[in-house]
């Protein structure tokens, strides 16, 4: 039976004696974590690293090599020397600095390292190549075992190679810094698949892959040596029901709760990091301090809490490093401290997950600033604990979870003064944009968990690669509104006003909820309507357009002018009957694209079912949308159907069912004097444009191409038009 080979540098069982007992420990990191499901259900053997066994008599170790053995795992043993050079000098002096962008850490005469790292690759190549079956599969882990798929492909031609890497991938002219690039980029090429964190990572290889080896890769694949390598981007996520699970037991809420008591009514703003210096601690704390410094009146009104949770101890680096961090932790307190509390409550050790969902579910805030981060899962796990739809969430922009979690406020890390507003947009945050946000980044996180990533990775495995889609043209744009164009219209002695919604009357917004109307703009509708007849025609489901707009005197057109409701009228009517059996399929193959597109979402309305992706990371998302484009247009052509494209959505709806309907129902109740003004911002208002006369004045909103006869930049060029008109 084929099995699925784990290979990464650390097992997740660490072997050691304690007392003169073998003791196998289970390990906390999120590799381990993320692979624990693949391996325990899909008769997995996990290959790697199990510790130094230098301390174990011959007897004990083989002890520990048949308990590995009963747990499925294999153990790659190393010298102590080895070990140190491979890991501490190669692995972590010089790949990982450089891949975080910190160049003044890097060691570029690292030779022995290097033959340290190609050693130790090549006896993993080894162990693997010995336990490796036909038709297994082999999935390798992370930037310590980057020469290890190719060394593979000599050993094993026929077998299928993943390699994901779990830190970022530099840009490509950081990359090409290193003496050793070639080398470096010929053994990830040996693998079939290569797994990246976000698209921008991908990108960076492919270019760094273009420049070393002088290839041309496409957007998703690099032909190399006569084989193909496909090019993936899989953000890796966190267990998030085991989370959730936690974050409801008895014990962990009971401990949250003593840390809020403990707080004194004070809100809670969290740090939970491992104390390197990729994660941006001393410019955090400078961001704290200048907080302090900024709001006085604020000081008592917060706690920061902050976890550093040790690593690499035995590296002179992070020993001056962590003196650093305790040092500026230490002169913080002294100026801000009162002789009841100090701002910053520092904890610098390990402590278990129960303790830290406990300090999850107490945080008001979370404060996720690394200066480059790969993903980061502190972020998700926070976001899983809350479990109520509180809380808000600062994130890094420099940190691979930004691309996903979209809701989440943005900063960046080397700007310490908007680090310090941030702070203060969080902790003042209104409970009802709190509840929005963290929902949408709830129902991302749980629906990509962990387990979604390892199969969406190894189903890619399977494919080997996927067809690179064709770009988009670009589109030019119409003429801006002229001032006698305005004038005329503000002459009239009737107006009908025909206009769009979302991107029209108020800018796009990453999660719907967001974009509702606020005062200012039903104010102006309100005035508008009290001398002009005003159609909203929406997009949106009725049930949007009622709830905001229903107690406005205003003529409202709900999910593309399905249902109308005329002014001052209770009832909506349908413009035909509902004929929606097919939407199943369609459902099905919505959902996929939105398994595979962090960010994206299905929205469903009475005939007509939409993918929406503005919050997906924008380049991943555009790839699958012209890929889901293809495949959409084959499967409806003959069924009635048609597909539309919108500003970041792709709508299946039945043919004749469009905006353009709703048209001549206006026309007929408009005077022959009137003038007629509609405005609107994407392809689904372009039937509006369409139905009308030529004497209408059109307005499209933006730039692309459009029937309209003018166009307006923005939704707040819109208003502005709209007031001047009115006043």
């Amino acid at each position: 039976m084929a099995r699925l080979l784990i290979v990464s540098n650390r097992l997740p069982i660490s072997v050691r004696v304690e007392r003169g007992a073998l003791c196998l420990t289970r390990s906390s990191g999120g590799l381990a974590t993320a692979m624990r499901g693949p391996h325990e259900r899909m008769n997995a053997l996990w290959i790697g690293w199990p510790g130094s066994v230098a301390s174990l008599s011959p007897e004990q170790r083989d002890d520990a090599d048949a308990a590995l053995a009963g747990i499925r795992a294999v153990p790659v043993h190393l010298g102590a020397a080895e070990q140190h050079r491979f890991y501490d000098g190669f692995s972590n002096g010089v790949l990982w600095p450089l891949f975080h962008y910190l160049l003044d850490k890097v060691n570029l005469d690292a030779e022995l390292d290097w033959e340290a790292y190609q050693r130790v690759n090549e006896r993993f190549a080894d162990v693997v190549a010995a336990q490796y079956a036909p038709g297994d599969a082999i999935w390798v882990h992370d930037y310590q075992l980057m020469l290890l798929p190719a060394l593979l492909r000599r050993r094993l031609p026929g077998a299928r190679i993943g390699f994901f890497l779990h830190v970022p991938f530099p840009s490509a002219e950081v990359f090409r810094i290193l003496p050793w690039r070639e080398q470096i980029v010929r053994g990830l090429l040996g693998a079939d698949l290569l797994g990246f964190h976000t698209v921008a990572y991908r990108r960076n290889f492919a270019a760094s892959a273009a420049h070393v080896l002088a290839l041309d890769p496409g957007e998703a694949m690099i032909e190399h040596d006569g084989r193909k390598v496909a090019l993936g981007v899989h953000p890796i996520s966190i267990d998030a029901l085991e989370v959730e699970r936690l974050a409801g037991h008895p014990g962990v809420r009971e401990e949250a709760a003593r840390i809020r008591a403990e707080a004194g009514g004070r809100k809670i703003v969290l740090g939970i990091d491992r104390l390197d210096y990729t994660k941006g601690i001393p410019r955090r704390l400078l961001a704290i301090e200048r907080f302090l410094e900024r709001e006085p009146e604020l000081r008592d009104e917060i706690r920061f809490i902050q976890l550093a949770v040790p690593t690499r101890e035995m590296a002179g680096a992070y020993t001056d490093f962590r003196r650093l961090v305790h040092e500026m932790i230490g002169r913080i307190n002294g100026q801000y401290g009162t002789t009841c509390a100090v701002p910053i409550h520092y904890m610098h050790r390990s402590v278990p997950l129960e303790q830290v969902v406990a300090l999850y579910l107490a945080a008001d805030v979370m404060l996720v600033t690394p200066l480059r981060d790969g993903m980061n899962l502190v972020a998700k796990e926070y976001i899983a604990a809350r479990v109520d739809d509180d809380g808000a969430l600062i994130l890094s922009e420099f940190a691979g979870a930004a691309a996903e979690l979209a809701e989440a406020i943005s900063v960046n890390p080397y700007d310490i003064g908007s680090v310090a507003a941030a702070v203060k947009q969080a902790i003042t945050m209104p409970p009802a944009e709190q509840q929005v946000r963290m929902a949408a980044l709830r129902r991302r996180v749980v629906t990509h968990d962990v387990h979604v990533w390892a199969r969406s990775f190894l189903d890619d495995l399977d494919r080997a690669a996927a067809p690179e889609p064709a770009a988009a043209a670009a589109l030019t744009a119409s003429r801006e509104v002229p001032e006698s164009v305005i004038e005329r219209v503000r002459r009239a002695p009737e107006r009908v006003w025909i206009l769009d919604y979302d991107g029209t009357l108020v800018p796009f917004a990453l999660v719907p909820d967001l974009a509702a109307p606020d005062e200012e703009l039903l104010a102006l509708l309100r005035a508008l309507s009290e001398r002009d007849r005003v159609h909203v025609v929406s997009g949106r489901r009725r049930a949007d357009i009622e709830r905001w707009f229903g107690a406005l005197p205003l003529h409202l057109h709900a999910e593309h002018g399905f249902w109308s409701r005329p002014k001052a009228c209770d009832d909506w009517v349908p413009l035909a009957s509902d004929a929606a059996a097919w939407k199943g399929e369609i459902r099905g193959i919505l959902e996929d694209f939105t398994r595979r597109t962090p960010g994206s979402f299905v929205e469903e309305k009475t005939v007509t079912l939409a993918w929406h992706y503005r919050a997906a990371e924008p380049e991943l998302a555009g790839e699958h949308a012209r890929e889901l484009r293809a495949r959409l247009e084959k499967r409806i052509a003959a069924d009635g159907l048609e597909l539309l494209g919108g500003a970041k959505v792709l709508e299946v709806r039945p043919r004749g069912v469009h905006k353009g309907r709703v048209v001549p129902l206006i026309l007929d109740e408009v005077p022959e004097r009137a003038a007629v003004i509609a405005i609107g911002d994407d392809r689904t208002d372009e039937d509006i444009f369409a139905a009308l006369p030529p004497s209408a004045c059109t307005i499209h909103v933006g730039n692309e191409s459009s029937l309209a006869a003018y166009r307006l930049p923005n939704a707040g060029a819109v208003r502005s038009l709209l007031r001047s008109i009115h006043a």
